[in-house]
């Protein structure tokens, strides 16, 4: 069996267990950036949170809004699988998943869900197989995956639940489109419960004072109100003026989430780096949590 090493323990997020459980119930407790609260789960039998975008920086930086994002997602039920969408900052140019094998984690290895991701593929003439995408230089030291899987150990419990990493390379909109369909397709015809993760980043650009940075905020804004409002073509349109890194997934889960019945969105919290440094002179970074529901 493949097994994908962490790439980036150590960097992004802590390499050893005791430090990453230390900043991962960090995240979550912060009251001022992060949600204030552990993650627990209701153990619903009906799920209305269907998706959901969640930043991939640093956790010091991003983790609390990625918190909330993780906290959502689990609290109706924990689910069985999670559809991680991820972004190219490399240029793999494709789509691919990888649809067998393991994802090492300090926590523990996550498993691929071979079953759905063969579903995904059968239905797909754009994504494909590709296990080069996540393993291997260059494309295997992507981390904008990876940094997700620690957020879903901790708030699996003691539930083995599994994943599926889609590395989304392209910008067209009719393709997004029909991967979008592919995959809702596939989660439709799965007796699991599924949940899907867009990873993403919001803008990237120096602000050297607060006037800057409101600027900076609102760009931002219209962004994150083109997902609430789960338009897919202005989301596309308005985060593709901007240097925001996952415009395709977050433009993907809303058209997966609209064909799996969600009518609403809801932002869960956004803020920047230079807010949670405290530190409004020099490179700044936007980071956003967002949920699609029925």
């Amino acid at each position: 069996m493949v097994v994908r090493k962490a790439a980036v323990a150590g960097t992004f997020y802590p390499r050893y267990k005791p430090d990453l459980l230390n900043i991962l119930k960090e995240s979550f407790i912060n009251n001022e950036f992060g949600p204030g609260e552990e993650p627990k789960t209701l153990n619903q039998e009906q799920r209305t949170i269907i998706g959901g975008v969640s930043p991939h920086a640093g956790y010091v930086y991003s983790g609390c809004a990625t918190a909330f994002t993780f906290l959502n997602l689990f609290q109706e039920k924990i689910p069985d699988t999670v559809i991680v969408l991820g972004t190219d900052h490399i240029g793999y140019g494709k789509v691919a998943l990888m649809n067998e094998g393991e994802w090492e984690t300090p926590l523990g290895n996550m498993h691929i869900d071979e079953e759905l991701s063969k579903k995904i593929l059968d239905n797909s003439n754009i994504i494909k197989n590709d296990e080069s995408a996540f393993i291997g230089h260059p494309f295997g030291r992507e981390h904008n995956i990876e940094v997700q899987l620690p957020f879903i150990k901790y708030c699996s419990q003691e539930k083995n639940v599994k994943f599926i990493p889609i590395k989304v390379s392209i910008k067209d909109f009719n393709a997004l489109r029909e991967i979008s369909n592919d995959i809702a397709k596939a989660i439709e015809s799965y007796d699991k419960d599924v949940v899907i993760v867009a990873s993403s980043d919001m803008t990237h650009k120096e602000v050297y004072d607060s006037k800057q940075l409101e600027k900076f905020k609102e760009r931002d804004q219209q962004v994150i109100d083109a997902f609430v409002n789960l338009n897919p073509e202005k989301t596309l349109e308005t985060a593709s003026r901007t240097t925001v890194c996952g415009a395709q997934t977050i433009t993907s889960l809303i058209m997966i989430s609209k064909h799996l019945n969600a009518s609403k969105g809801k932002l869960l919290k956004y803020y920047t780096s230079s807010e949670k440094t405290g530190n409004t002179s020099g490179y700044c970074v936007g980071y956003f949590s967002g949920v699609l529901m029925k």
